[in-house]
């Protein structure tokens, strides 16, 4: 029926009313916290581009996620800046290397906390791309055998949840087969399933130190201007064996995330990344923008867009503010 008689306002009047139609909640539970693990004791080293976030000594780091656990954060995710780098990237798989020892610094101390593990390349190469290079590009066969001993690794050194990000073709059937064959059949495989060659991972790569020295990582991450494609590799990745996916970035991405949970009913993650982070935060110290409002409004057009958890740098804020 129309106008009079149906007045939609009747629902928006008071806050309470507004909270009993809600239709989407936001808690700390829904998030989870990326950090980045590097050498050294009392290190917090502050990332220009990301305000309020810092490359940590890993127990320091023991200490931002104790802090997460006690706001309620699902878990964290993390990256490692080592201490070398080399063409192929060896302290992405070294048993010693800084995630590694992150990883069982976390569940030594805080041994109910999830951790994820990203599980890629970029950060341990010279080159900074996300793989083997081959005559001037990525060499897809050659990344996943290093991508596989990298999962591995990880996985025995305790990561309860393994997220490869490379976006080669067949990583995720032959980190599963690694996983399995290794008797670590027991760990979840989260797949970058949509991960697109975006503008706005920059900040993050200041923090991991991870810019390409030459090129760009088109060849391998998505084109944005695709949507099918996203589809099609969200569900090669499901029939190789991903437990959870992902959609990254998450705000440019929100009809590939919708479309996603609703086709294939998996656990879906959305990443905030770092570019979305640094220009809300950005904005509101330049008073352009209510810092609070607009990070909540962000995470939750996140969440009504299909994402059961979100990876964003704004974790313990958010956390703190819905707490």
């Amino acid at each position: 029926m129309a106008f009079p008689t149906h007045r939609l306002r009747r629902l928006r009047g008071t806050p309470a009313l507004r909270a009993l139609v809600r239709e989407t909640q936001l808690s700390p539970g829904d998030f989870c916290y990326p950090v980045f693990a590097c050498p050294g004791e009392g290190v917090r080293l502050p990332i220009d581009s990301m305000p309020g976030i810092c490359n940590l000594s890993i127990d320091c780091l023991v200490e931002e996620c104790r802090e997460a656990a006690g706001l309620g954060i699902a878990g964290v995710m993390v990256f490692g800046i080592p201490s070398s780098k080399d063409p192929t990237g060896t302290g992405a798989y070294d048993e010693r290397g800084i995630v590694q020892q992150a990883i069982r610094a976390l569940k030594r101390e805080l041994p109910d906390l999830m951790v994820i593990a990203d599980t890629c390349l970029c950060e341990y190469t010279d080159h900074g791309h996300c793989g083997a290079i081959e005559g001037g590009d990525v060499e897809n066969d050659k990344s996943i055998a290093l991508l596989r001993k990298t999962a591995v690794s990880q996985a025995r050194a305790g990561a309860d949840v393994i997220a490869p990000s490379d976006m080669m073709d067949g990583r995720v059937a032959a980190i599963r087969a690694g996983l399995d064959e290794a008797g670590l059949e027991h760990v979840p495989i989260l797949s970058y399933a949509a991960k697109y060659a975006s503008s706005f991972y920059g900040p993050f790569r200041d923090a991991a130190q991870s810019t390409p020295q030459f090129g760009d990582r088109s060849s391998y991450q998505m084109d944005p201007a695709n949507h099918r494609e996203a589809i099609r590799e969200i569900r090669a990745d499901i029939e190789e064996g991903a437990d959870m996916i992902m959609v990254k970035p998450a705000m440019p991405c929100l009809d590939v995330l919708w479309q996603a949970r609703s086709e294939f009913g998996v656990p879906t993650a959305a990443y905030q990344v770092s570019g979305e982070f640094a220009m809300l935060r950005a904005a509101a110290r330049n008073g352009w923008l209510d810092g609070d409002r607009a990070m909540l409004e962000s995470l939750l057009c996140i969440k009504r867009a299909g994402a059961d958890f979100i990876v964003t740098y704004f974790a313990p804020d958010a956390a703190r503010l819905l707490g």
